[in-house]
C-alpha cells in the first residue's frame, strides 16, 4: 500500500508566498498527502504595533488555508487572537514539532512525514522521489535533500545568498571529503522521515533556532541519512531575522559586511578532524594524543573522557559508535571555530586554498579552477553564480558517491 505524506508546514507571515506553495503541492504526481499547517506567532504580537501586519498576514494565510477545499489541509492556530505561543514554547522549531507530531497522531509506521517551508519550490517529481527513496532504500534514519537557493533579482539579496551557499557548499563538500559521518546540510524545507523512525527518537527537539541541524543529528546517532535525489529544492534567498541563526540572519549579517561566523574554515582543520575520528578505534584499548585531543577536555571539562565510554561499551564496534555520539557534528563546528583563526590566511585565501584541495581530489573540478584561480574578484556576482554551480555540481557527485553505501 501507498505511504500517505504528512506535508509538515509552519507559517509565520507567509501570505504571498501560499499561492505558489499550494499550486506546487496540486502539481506533484504523488497525491497520497496530507498537508499539516501550523500558523504561528507569540501572543503578545496582537499588542505590538509594529507586529500587527504580520498578525494580519497570519489571519489572511488561515482564511486562504481554509478556503483551499481542493487540497487536505489540517491548520493548527497557533496564531488568531488567543491561540498564540506564550512563554518560551513558540518560534519554527515549535510549529514544525506541532505538525510533525500531529502526523504521528494520523499516521501509520510506514507513513513519510516530509518538512517544508513556505518560500521554497518543490518540483512536481519532488514527493514522488521521496516515495521511492523510502522504497528503495533501507537502514537509513531519514532523508536530507539537495537544495539550490533561488536568486531574487535584487542584487543585496543575491550576493548574500551566494556567499552564503558557497559557505555551506565548501563546509560539505569538505565534510564529505574526509567521510565524516555528520557531513549533511540542515535545509529544514528538505528533511523528511518515516513516522516509525520519527518516534524512535522521540519526536523533534523544538529548539529557537536550528532545530533542523538538531533533528538530523539526531536521526544519524540513530542510524545513517540518506542524502541523494535527482529532485532538488529550492529555498527562497531573503532577508530575515526570525530566527537567530540560520540562512535569513547570516544574510543579513553578511550584507553588513560581516561574514566571521559562516568562514571557509581550511582544508587542514577538516584532516585534523578525520585523523581524530580514526584515533577512536586505538582509543578502545588505551588513551592516545589526536589533534582534537585538547580541545575535547577544554569542551567537556573532563581529562578523562574515554574511560567512561570503555566501561559502558564492552566491544569496539559499539565503543568508536560512541565515541562519535560524543564528538558529534555541533562538536565539530565548535573546533572548526575555535581554530580558524589559528589556520586563517583571509577570506578570499581561505576560499582559494579550499578550492584547489578540491581539485586535487576531482580531475573535472581541477579543470574549473584552473581559470577560476586567476580571478581577483572571487566575491563578484557573476563569479559567485559559476562557482556555485560547480561547487552544487561536486557536492551533488560526492552526495550521490555516499549514498551507495
Amino acid at each position: 500500500m501507498s505511504p500517505v505524506l504528512y506535508i509538515c508546514l509552519p507559517i509565520l507571515n507567509e501570505y504571498e508566498n501560499l499561492h505558489d506553495l499550494l499550486k506546487s503541492f496540486k502539481l506533484q504526481s504523488y497525491q497520497n498527502f496530507k498537508i499539516i499547517a501550523c500558523v504561528n506567532q507569540p501572543e503578545n504580537w496582537w499588542d505590538i504595533d509594529d507586529k500587527q501586519i504580520i498578525c494580519d498576514d497570519n489571519a489572511k494565510s488561515i482564511r486562504f488555508l481554509e478556503e483551499s477545499a481542493d487540497l487536505d489541509i489540517i491548520i493548527i492556530d497557533k496564531s488568531s487572537l488567543g491561540n498564540g505561543w506564550i512563554g518560551k514554547k513558540k518560534g519554527v522549531g515549535w510549529a514544525r514539532k506541532l505538525s510533525m507530531d500531529k502526523a504521528t497522531d494520523l499516521g501509520v509506521k510506514e507513513d513519510v512525514i516530509i518538512s517544508v517551508d513556505a518560500d521554497t519550490y518543490y518540483p512536481p517529481q519532488y514527493f514522488e522521489s521521496l516515495v521511492s527513496i523510502f522504497e528503495s532504500s533501507n537502514g537509513f534514519s531519514a532523508h536530507s535533500n539537495p537544495y539550490y537557493h533561488r536568486l531574487t533579482g535584487k542584487q543585496e539579496e543575491d550576493v548574500a545568498i551566494l556567499r552564503y551557499e558557497l559557505y555551506m557548499r565548501v563546509y560539505a563538500i569538505n565534510m564529505l571529503l574526509i567521510s565524516n559521518p555528520y557531513a549533511f546540510s540542515a535545509i529544514g524545507s528538505g528533511m523528511a522521515t518515516t513516522i516509525e523512525n520519527y518516534n524512535k527518537i522521540g519526536g523533534i527537539s523544538p529548539k529557537a533556532s536550528g532545530e533542523d541541524f538538531y533533528f538530523l543529528q539526531h536521526m544519524k546517532k540513530m542510524a545513517p541519512l540518506h542524502q541523494f535525489n535527482e529532485v532538488k529544492v529550492y529555498p527562497q534567498a531573503r532577508f530575515s531575522d526570525r530566527v537567530n541563526f540560520g540562512t535569513g540572519p547570516a544574510m543579513i549579517k553578511g550584507n553588513a559586511g560581516d561574514w566571521s561566523s559562516y568562514p571557509f574554515y581550511p582544508p587542514q582543520l577538516f584532516q585534523n578532524i578525520k585523523q581524530s575520528f580514526e584515533a577512536f578505534s586505538k582509543l578502545f584499548s588505551k588513551d592516545v594524543d589526536f589533534p582534537m585531543s585538547s580541545f575535547l577536555k577544554k569542551q567537556f571539562k573532563k581529562d578523562d573522557l574515554w574511560t567512561p565510554l570503555r566501561k559502558n561499551n564492552k566491544k569496539e564496534e559499539k565503543f568508536i559508535q560512541a565515541s562519535e555520539g560524543l564528538v558529534d557534528g555541533l562538536r565539530i563546528l565548535q573546533y572548526l571555530k575555535e581554530k580558524h583563526a589559528v589556520f586563517s590566511k583571509g577570506d578570499v585565501e581561505d576560499l582559494k586554498i579550499n578550492l584547489e584541495w578540491f581539485a586535487e581530489n576531482d580531475e573535472e573540478f581541477a579543470e574549473f579552477n584552473q581559470d577560476f584561480s586567476k580571478l581577483k574578484e572571487v566575491f563578484d556576482m557573476a563569479n559567485m553564480i559559476v562557482l556555485r554551480d560547480q561547487l552544487t555540481k561536486l557536492e551533488y557527485k560526492y552526495r550521490r558517491i555516499e549514498s551507495l553505501y
